[in-house]
């Protein structure tokens, strides 16, 4: 019989790849009749859904693919809980959730780049860390312009967190961050908009 952490570890990385795959910028467009992954840059993403429809009508693809990690995230909290040591479960449940959105079983293993559901995660990994972030995204953004802030935002958040939490902890966000890399690397390779 396995152990009852174990248990809870695997629970928390199976469910956190099941909440990734839920493709919701494909329902989002979906329900305004066409598919994403056929449009614009071709990434199941905020962005693309952003620039095909609008900021209002993208609004729920942000919020839900920042649900994913974040609840990924919790999940894998309360099984780092259940045994003692938090760090791993809940690293590894929003590593589960980010390839759920990278490869989602619920689109055909057709998705994203997984950034907000990073994101989402990043926010219960470490959240003092997270909030200067958003700071940073509203200040770049409205100096300069979304799309930096967004970036600046992102790439800042190791650096922020090493204010906050041991270095061990902080390689392990590098780590969560390759996986975008490798996104924008494919999506380099196969001839789409990075």
């Amino acid at each position: 019989m396995l152990d009852p952490s174990v248990l809870a570890l695997l629970a928390a990385v199976i469910g956190g790849y099941l909440l990734g795959s839920v493709p919701v910028a494909v329902l989002v467009c979906r329900a305004h009749g066409f598919d994403p992954r056929d449009t614009g840059d071709r990434n199941p993403g905020f962005w693309n859904v952003r620039e095909l429809l609008g900021g209002r009508a993208a609004a729920p693809v942000f919020a839900g693919d920042m649900a994913k990690g974040a609840l990924a995230g919790l999940a894998g909290l309360a099984a780092g809980l259940s045994a003692g040591a938090a760090l791993v479960p809940v690293y590894a449940a929003v590593a589960a959730a980010m390839v759920g959105h990278a490869w989602p079983v619920f689109a055909g293993f057709r998705g994203g780049r997984s950034i907000l559901t990073f994101a989402g995660g990043f926010a219960v990994i470490c959240p003092p860390a997270f909030g200067i972030g958003i700071a940073l995204l509203v200040l770049v953004g409205k100096a300069a312009s979304f799309a930096v802030g967004a970036r600046v935002a992102v790439f800042s958040l190791p650096v922020l967190q090493l204010w906050f939490a041991p270095v061990p902890a902080v390689a392990a966000t590098g780590l969560l961050m390759s996986l975008i890399g490798l996104r924008f690397g494919q999506a380099a390779l196969a001839g789409r908009d990075a």
